[in-house]
């Protein structure tokens, strides 16, 4: 579990390749980081914040894709990084810094970690045969493949490179990672246990460097102007590298440094090498405080089979916000919700376009939008604004449920989103059970003053779930508080029925 006590947060997502459109496996990891974000901005300040995300832009798969698109490099990055932006404001995502490894205070990082761990010892030069998956930039031992192929990227052929790199001495760290994990650095168990055993069983040290004339895109070796850096060794850097670490920036010292930062990465499950271990070793190389925790999330699959291309279940977030802008005002949050509330916190979710209109009917058109109308038809017939006002007062500063923040703190984003739904179950079953809409008819003025001390529960209720609800869906629960202070419906349903 996470350290409560720290007054300041860093968080990063991983940064996603710029290969391809983002699909919703990205989708899920940028949102669930947004609400962490928010919700420690809530608790510690915004000043005491800091949010990282960006686009991942060297290596040989962004090489091939520009090929296949008859791209330059440089523009074929910038037209895809651009799309991750545009995914970003368009789902609301509230990042501090959006980083490009291929901005230039990435690249002074990058080379800033080579000269460092090279001082340091743990770089050199050799000749060795690596066996290496382009699909995963990543090199494969033996014991990694199955039939000779990668099983993350099975059609694609194994390369096998012979020839004088550098590498890093990632052997030299063994001891040091399993100290690290003992701690408690990886979250879940699970995955901290599958990286341990992945240590346990021998580090072997990895070619960090490319020829540049069989890979001219990446950010050149310092003092070797035949060699450009391995893309994991150049990427890694980078979450520090938006903290101006080249400089030894302010940020830096604040968000990495300081004895008072909880330092979080937040990343799927194929990221646990090199976030655990390969990261974790540089950082250990370069005198870098290590990472507090790592949060590895589970993937997205659709229809019982891994998202692929070839399949056709790839499910754009573009195309799931596009398809809600006709039945609400905030088209994103659809995708947000679905996002915490449909996807387990740590392990494989199905997702299929039918699961994502289920829930949308279930909770937002039948449960949320319905429960807000429902409410605030009888308030604003029958309630005072100045006795709205009083209501909305009365929460300001109320503590969000415990059991709610434990699940945030422990990144149980599902759980804590259930919690929300189960309290919108909850007064819509206070609300039936009272029949305010039912006493508010009465002759007796004791019933109908019964009528309205519900109908002021039921606001305080609502109140109560839209600060919940506010990490998940901002703009709805903005929308919702709004609507309580003129105490008046929305001029259409906040989520209007599906054709």
């Amino acid at each position: 579990m996470q350290n409560n006590n720290k007054t300041k947060y860093y968080l990063t997502t991983t940064l996603p390749y710029v290969n391809a459109e983002p699909h919703i496996g990205h989708a899920m990891e940028f949102v669930r980081a947004d609400v962490i974000a928010r919700y420690k901005r809530d608790r510690l300040g915004s000043e005491n914040v800091f949010f990282n995300t960006g686009t991942d832009e060297h290596g040989t798969k962004i090489f091939e894709g520009a090929q296949k698109e008859g791209l330059s490099v440089k523009d074929y990055v910038d037209k895809y990084s651009q799309r991750f932006k545009d995914f970003c404001r368009l789902a609301n995502i509230s990042y501090d810094a959006f980083i490009r490894t291929t901005d230039v205070k990435h690249m002074d990082a990058a080379r800033k970690m080579w000269e460092t761990c090279m001082t340091n010892g743990d770089i050199y030069k050799a000749k060795q045969k690596i066996h290496y998956c382009v699909g995963c930039e990543m090199e494969k031992t033996d014991s990694d493949l199955v039939d000779g192929k990668c099983p993350d990227h099975p059609t694609r052929e194994i390369e096998v490179y012979e020839e004088e790199n550098y590498f890093f001495r990632f052997s030299k760290y063994e001891k040091d990672l399993l100290a690290l994990y003992e701690r408690g650095l990886v979250v879940p168990d699970t995955k901290q246990n599958e990286i341990r055993e992945f240590v346990k069983r021998g580090l072997h040290d990895f070619s960090v460097s490319r020829l540049k004339s069989k890979l001219p895109w990446g950010v050149p070796v310092p003092g070797d102007d035949e060699h450009v850096m391995y893309v994991w060794f150049d990427a890694l850097t980078s979450y520090i590298a938006t903290l101006d670490w080249a400089y030894d920036g302010d940020n830096f010292k604040k968000f990495w440094q300081s004895d008072d930062v909880l330092v979080t990465q937040y990343c799927g499950k194929d990221n646990n090498k090199s976030q655990s271990a390969i990261w974790q070793a540089m950082l250990m190389s370069a005198g870098v405080k290590n990472t507090d925790t790592i949060t590895i999330n589970g993937h997205i699959i659709s229809g019982g089979v891994k998202m692929s291309k070839s399949i056709g279940n790839v499910i754009s977030p573009f195309d799931i916000i596009n398809g809600y802008s006709e039945v609400t005002a905030n088209p994103e949050e659809v995708l947000r919700f679905t996002m915490c509330h449909e996807v387990s916190s740590f392990e494989d979710s199905d997702i299929t376009s039918n699961s994502i209109r289920t829930a949308y009917t279930a909770y937002l058109q039948n449960g949320i939008g319905n429960q807000v109308n429902r409410i605030l038809k009888l308030t604003s017939a029958n309630l005072s604004i100045s006795e709205m006002d009083v209501l909305v007062k009365s929460v300001e500063g109320l503590d969000l449920d415990e059991e709610f923040v434990n699940h945030l703190e422990r990144f149980e984003i599902c759980e804590a989103a259930h919690l929300v739904t189960a309290k919108i179950k909850s007064l819509d079953e206070y609300i039936q059970s009272s029949e305010p809409f039912k006493l508010i008819k009465s002759i007796e003025e004791s019933e109908r003053e019964k009528a309205k001390e519900i109908m002021k529960q039921s606001i305080h209720g609502l109140l109560i779930i839209t600060k919940h609800l506010s990490y998940f869906m901002p703009r709805t629960s903005e929308s919702i508080i709004s609507h309580i202070k003129q105490n008046k419906m929305p001029e259409s349903p906040m989520f209007s029925r599906l054709v």
